[in-house]
Order: structure tokens, then C-alpha cells, then sequence
């Protein structure tokens, strides 16, 4: 077929790592780690990599977790303009330089992005990387011999912001709600509330939807932690599997002590020849979508997360494909929760033989914070081209289940498709919202829950709904009978009394 020389694709992929234990471990820093993954992705093409680094007009970057929160603390120092910084120690000198809000879909969607600015030619070599080294961070943030992250780089600089209004709000953050492990558990216990099972055997699903991951994480070269887990082992707690918020303990959540980087190269078809990249390496994105969700307190099943079954009907019904069709998968597994949705939606189980992961999973191969998804499409990419039929699927999630990303990569071609996300946006923005009372008083009920075990003080976290009006409401307790049967009984559906304070709503039984 007849390619149209705008067409965006994949040319070369790219992936870094160290671990501390490792002998040959330098503590690189975010830029470097970057730079080492840039570099790689520049080799992957099979073209010379100073020819392609003079060639790119535009660097753009996930956040690193020490920019990812205004004023956050960066023990080893950080670098004023975190893509110029990776374009110097590649030898690229770009027009453009991006630095993205923080989101785990980041990575799909900025792909999605910048394979539209190629198509429309208002790009032509676009290298979009990440990293994050917080596990050298931890390790020698008390040190007193420690190394400087620290750099000034001059330059024009796209910093989009955070983006933390997008998912994070006042009140949420005075209920407890500061941390990913307990907003996914309130999540987490809400589907479980729809399914109707027991903590006993919703631990175990879990468990056996996770443990597969780990196999793959063992033999993935890049991993932060390549140990093959069995259910058990997942699901026991333990000094080492320690709770860290209901229902979760500590090998079930995502791993965020990494050194990782990873970056892709995207290109016009006319640059790739111009350039000398061979068709092999070329890898089109045959589907994508991204799309949304209503703000946390308001959607009506907490368990569920139709903008991620949206984007991926969307992404597949673009590649003309359906599940059946993906050779191999990445379905982003920070928890269990946004996993199981879409094994709920597609059908999909837990120990599918295409396996749900192409990396090893967030907590065996490591949750590399908003730029997770560059390893999955570095991945999906070596998939696609190991056969010209075979398609990959990458899934991203961000916030609170707040945000999917989703990218269709075979090595087949196919023309370039504008984004259609607009329609399936439409239909989640105009599905029923459920009203929320901020100073929440009087009788209730538990409609899902958390217990914060990483707090000094055990601390229930608790949505409920008014008997009154049946509105929905956030609240706190410490009292020992409550959070006694949080931890430990099956609280789902139990009367509690709420009233509303200067600091917040707490609850207790009634």
C-alpha cells in the first residue's frame, strides 16, 4: 500500500536500569538514566545515533517523581530543564522541549500526541523519554557523601505543570487521601462490594492475578525486582509483606523504589527514509484513544472504570481489531483494580496465556512513576516486529483510575488516524453523577472503605452514603471499635454515624 510520507511511526525504542545491589552500579541520575535509554532507542533504529540526535526538533519528558509535586524535595538536586538536559548528553540540539503534567497514561498519550503534530507536520523527529532514580534518591538522600543531581541548562522550556488539580482536591486530601495505595483501596473494596466477595477470597483473586506478572518481572532484564512470586507469597502477610493500606499489603502495590529510563523515537515516514531507517524497524500506531473519567466521589460505581473500557473499545474499533486479535498485552497494574476492569470488560483472565504484562507488572518490574508506560510501549514495539501480522496492546492508566491512554502498535502498515476520543468523551461526561455532601451528619452506611496502616495512628478511611438523601461523603475514624472491624471484619454495608468538624467528617458505629 501507499504510505503517505506524513505518516508517523516508531523507528527505535530504548530502555534503562541499574539497581543498587548491582557490581557495576554508578548511581546515574534521572537525566542520565534518560540518556542511557535515548541512546538506546537512537542505536535501535540502526542508523547512526549522532546522525539522529542532529536530527530531532523536539525532546519531550514525563516528570520525574521529585517534580511531580510543587515544591517536593530533591535530596540529590535536579535539573532546571529535565529534556534539554538529556538532549546535551545525547548530542541533540531540538527546537522544541517538552516537560509533561504527571499522569502514568503520560506516555501513550504523549505518543498519540506527537504522532499527530508529525502527521499534521508540525513535527518531524520527536524523541519523548523518562526515568526516575528514587531508589538511589533513598539511598543517599541521608548520606553525607552524596552525589549532585543538580544542573542548569539555558533554553526554551514547554512545562505544562502538574496537573494535580486534575485528581487531587482539598477535600480528599484532608480525609486521608494523600497517597495512591489508599484512594486504589477505596476503589479496590468497592468492586469487591459490587461482586459481592469476601476479603479472604478477593485477597486470593487478586493474588492470582498478580503472581503470573511476577514471572515475566524475573526474566526482564530491567526489572527493579526480578523475583518470581507465588500466590502465597503475595497474599501471606508478613514482616516482609507487611499491610500497607486495605486491601493491600506490600507486594501487591506498585514498586516505587526504581532507577529506570525508558524513551521511543517517533518520525515521519519521509524522515525515516530520509534518514536511512529500514522498514523493519518501523512499528505504526494502528489505534489510539484517551479519555476520562468523572471526578472521584461522583461516579456511580467506584469499583468500575468505564473511561478505560471506552478508550480501549475506541483504540481497537481504530485498528479494525478486537481482543482476540492482540498478540501480547500491557494492561498498567499499579493495583489489581484497573487490571481486573478490563479483564471484566474483555473478558480476559488472570492467567491468559498472551500474559496481561509485557514488562513483569508496576510491583515486580518496578512503577517508574509517570513514565511506567514507556517501558510497556518499548515492549509492545519488539512485539510488533517480530511478525508483521502481530499487533500489541499498551494500556495506561493515571490518577485515581482517573485518566486511560491506549496504543495499538503492529508492524503492518497503515495510514495515520486522527484522534476520535471526542465521541466516547461525550457519553462518560453526560453519564449520571452522584451528589456529594461535603459536611456530611447524621445516620449512614459504609459504601467502601481503606485502613491506613503507613499512618502512626491506624486510621480508617470511609466512603459513605447518607440514609437520608443517599448522597455520597468522605470521613475518617480512629475509634478502635470501627477500625477493628475495618481491618479485620467485613464492614461493607454497616451502619455508622457521621458528623462534620472544622477538619473534616469522622464516623463512628452505631
Amino acid at each position: 500500500m501507499s504510505i503517505d510520507p506524513r505518516t508517523p511511526v516508531v523507528v527505535g525504542v530504548g530502555q534503562s536500569a541499574e539497581r543498587i545491589e548491582d557490581t557495576d552500579y554508578r548511581a546515574m541520575s534521572p537525566v542520565e538514566l534518560a540518556a542511557a535509554a535515548a541512546q538506546a532507542a537512537l542505536a535501535d533504529s540502526g542508523v547512526e545515533p549522532a546522525r539522529l540526535a542532529q536530527a530531532i526538533d523536539a525532546v519531550v519528558a514525563t516528570r520525574q517523581f521529585e517534580n511531580s509535586i510543587p515544591k517536593a524535595p530533591a535530596p540529590l538536586g535536579k535539573s532546571n530543564n529535565f529534556p534539554r538536559s538529556v538532549a546535551r548528553l545525547i548530542g541533540a540540539e531540538p527546537a522544541r522541549a517538552v516537560l509533561d503534567k504527571v499522569g502514568g497514561q503520560g506516555p501513550q498519550k504523549l505518543l498519540s500526541e506527537f504522532a499527530a503534530e508529525i502527521a499534521a507536520g508540525t513535527a518531524d523527529v520527536v524523541l519523548l523519554c523518562g526515568s526516575d532514580a528514587t531508589s538511589t534518591l533513598r539511598h543517599f538522600a541521608k548520606a553525607e557523601d552524596k552525589p549532585d543531581f543538580g544542573e542548569t541548562v539555558e533554553g526554551q522550556l514547554e512545562d505544562r505543570g502538574y496537573g494535580l488539580e486534575e485528581f487531587v482536591e482539598h477535600y480528599t486530601v484532608i480525609h486521608g487521601l494523600t497517597g495512591a495505595p489508599v484512594q486504589y483501596g477505596l476503589l479496590e473494596n468497592a468492586r469487591r462490594a459490587r461482586l459481592g466477595m469476601n476479603t479472604a477470597d478477593y485477597l486470593q483473586a487478586m493474588g492470582e492475578l498478580f503472581a503470573p506478572m511476577s514471572k515475566i518481572a524475573a526474566k526482564n532484564p530491567f526489572s527493579a525486582s526480578p523475583v518470581e512470586r507465588t500466590v502465597d507469597e503475595l497474599t501471606t502477610i508478613s514482616t516482609t509483606n507487611r499491610m500497607i493500606c486495605d486491601p493491600y499489603p506490600r507486594l501487591l502495590v506498585a514498586r516505587d523504589q526504581v532507577n529506570q529510563g525508558a524513551a521511543a523515537l517517533v518520525m515521519s515516514v519521509a524522515a525515516a527514509r530520509r534518514l536511512g531507517v529500514s522498514e523493519d524497524r518501523w512499528v505504526y500506531l494502528h489505534g489510539h484513544a484517551d479519555t476520562h473519567s468523572q471526578r472521584l466521589l461522583e461516579r456511580t460505581d467506584l469499583g468500575a472504570y468505564p473511561a478505560a473500557v471506552a478508550a480501549t473499545t475506541e483504540a481497537l474499533a481504530m485498528a479494525g481489531i478486537g481482543f482476540d486479535d492482540i498478540a501480547a498485552m500491557d494492561l498498567y497494574s499499579c493495583f489489581p483494580v484497573p487490571v481486573f476492569n478490563i479483564c471484566d470488560a474483555f473478558g480476559l483472565a488472570g492467567d491468559d496465556p498472551r500474559g496481561l504484562t509485557l514488562t513483569g507488572g508496576l510491583p515486580f518490574f518496578g512503577g517508574a512513576g509517570n513514565n511506567y508506560s514507556m517501558h510497556a510501549i518499548a515492549e509492545a514495539v519488539a512485539v510488533a516486529r517480530s511478525a508483521a501480522g502481530r499487533f500489541a496492546f499498551v494500556g495506561a492508566n493515571g490518577g485515581m483510575m482517573s485518566k486511560y491512554s491506549v496504543g495499538v502498535y503492529s508492524a503492518a502498515p497503515a495510514p495515520w488516524t486522527p484522534d476520535r476520543s471526542a465521541q466516547p468523551q461525550a457519553v462518560l461526561d453526560a453519564a449520571p453523577k452522584v451528589a456529594v455532601t461535603e459536611r456530611a451528619e447524621g445516620p449512614a452506611t459504609i459504601e467502601t472503605y481503606s485502613v491506613r496502616y503507613d499512618w502512626e495512628t491506624r486510621t480508617g478511611i470511609i466512603i459513605g452514603r447518607l440514609d437520608a438523601d443517599g448522597s455520597r461523603f468522605l470521613a475518617t475514624t480512629e475509634e478502635d471499635d470501627l477500625v477493628a472491624l475495618l481491618s479485620d471484619g467485613e464492614p461493607l454495608g454497616t451502619p455508622i454515624t457521621v458528623r462534620a468538624l472544622d477538619y473534616g467528617n469522622r464516623c463512628s458505629l452505631r
